[in-house]
């Protein structure tokens, strides 16, 4: 073992064999393969030249409508639609210690984040006339929080038999010298591999064996923490496949040029996102005739991809990126550090990849007020406080 595997080495050397047993099992187990990215980390963030990419507009979507419904109703009724649901994060920013969809956000009652979604998906499911599979991702730590969640709730009327649950797949963490770090004497500091690994973590936990099974073509991917998401949307799913593209992603007309939000664009050709911060005010102020800004639409991670182009993307080799984090850890005298400011690296795939593998992708725009409400502090930009009011503005008792 080279340098890199410094602390772990201590922990073997000191260990009972008991011990040392499960640790070298838990080593055995781990492709450490990701901290060659470490060396690519600059190259990852290159970027190409973006160009602004037109959206399907609120008004050519309501000319449209019977037509994209008709296609989507079809689409869902033949079962070719699946759903992934990206639950793995905790409701830690919120004050609470829990899986984030098991917060309660109800004013006079309880109504939790999970069950806003539910309610959302149940209605589609009542025009549609059948249940849609739903694939959960959750955390290793939060798997059997959720799982028993979902169960005391009986599934918040959804048919559980087209419910099943997959892990998030976990990588080591570095420091900044590149050494593997522990979170104990048998145990490393993992950590998630990024929103844009949901789907080789659903390979990884064999879940692609359902797809297969029911006939799965395409699958809508959403997060978790936007309490007013519409999923499996018959006119999003239409608009994509009338439009002949590969991918579909909702987006929301930006509120103003400097707002901090992904824009769905081209990037040497292809569909990418530029985030907030890589645009240049140009860009970002840039208009069109009609007034509008030309990199005008923002993503709000609800994502249609055709599935044999996801396998083909898990086949090859997503960019993996190399983040700067504060990263919990024991240190060689088995001291547990929580540092106050980034301490080493984590490894993350990003959906933003995702879309730039696909050979094409399809802004649909949809109204903000009614579809965008994310969750991501307790108070404040985009809260508890900003989704009551959307829910309530939106007709949701709560």
């Amino acid at each position: 073992m080279s340098d890199k595997f410094y602390y772990i080495n201590k922990q073997l050397e000191q260990l009972p064999e008991k011990e040392k047993a499960v640790l070298q099992k838990k080593l055995d187990a781990i492709d450490f393969s990701v901290l060659k990215e470490i060396e690519r980390r600059a190259t990852v963030t290159e970027r190409g030249v973006f160009a602004p990419l037109e959206a399907v507009e609120v008004d050519e979507i309501e000319k449209r409508a019977d037509e994209f419904k008709e296609i989507g109703l079809k689409t869902l009724r033949d079962g070719k639609v699946g759903l992934v649901l990206l639950a793995g994060g905790q409701g830690t920013r919120l004050g609470f210690d829990q899986p984030k969809g098991t917060v309660n956000i109800g004013l006079t009652k309880e109504i939790y984040i999970f069950e806003c979604l539910m309610n959302n998906l149940m209605q589609v499911v009542k025009e549609v006339g059948v249940f849609i599979p739903l694939y959960i991702m959750t955390s290793i730590s939060n798997k059997k929080e959720t799982v028993d969640f979902f169960e005391e709730h009986q599934y918040f009327g959804y048919d559980k038999s087209y419910i099943k649950f997959f892990i998030q797949e976990m990588v080591p963490t570095v420091d900044f010298e590149g050494r593997v770090l522990m979170a104990s004497n048998t145990e490393l500091a993992m950590a998630p591999n990024g929103n844009g690994g949901w789907f080789s973590s659903m390979v990884l936990d064999g879940m692609l064996e359902d797809v297969h099974k029911r006939g799965i073509e395409w699958i809508n991917v959403f997060a978790v923490d936007n309490v007013l998401q519409k999923m499996a949307d018959p006119m999003f799913i239409g608009a994509t496949i009338a439009s002949g593209c590969e991918s579909g992603a909702k987006v929301v007309r930006k509120a103003a040029p400097d707002e901090k939000v992904g824009v769905l664009c081209t990037e040497d050709g292809k569909p990418s996102i530029a985030e907030y911060y890589e645009m240049t005010e140009e860009m970002a102020t840039a208009r069109k005739e009609n007034g509008d800004l030309k990199y005008g639409f923002g993503v709000i991670l609800n994502y249609l991809f055709r599935e044999d182009k996801l396998e083909q993307i898990a086949n090859r080799h997503m960019p993996i990126h190399v983040v700067e984090k504060k990263i919990p850890y024991m240190d060689e005298d088995g001291k547990k550090i929580k540092p106050e400011k980034p301490n080493g690296y984590k490894f993350e795939t990003l959906v933003l990849d995702m879309v730039h593998m696909m050979a094409d992708c399809l802004p649909y725009e949809v109204i903000r007020e009614k579809e965008f409400a994310p969750i991501k502090n307790l108070h404040g930009v985009d809260s508890i406080d900003t989704a009551r009011e959307l829910l309530i503005q939106n007709g949701v008792e709560l």
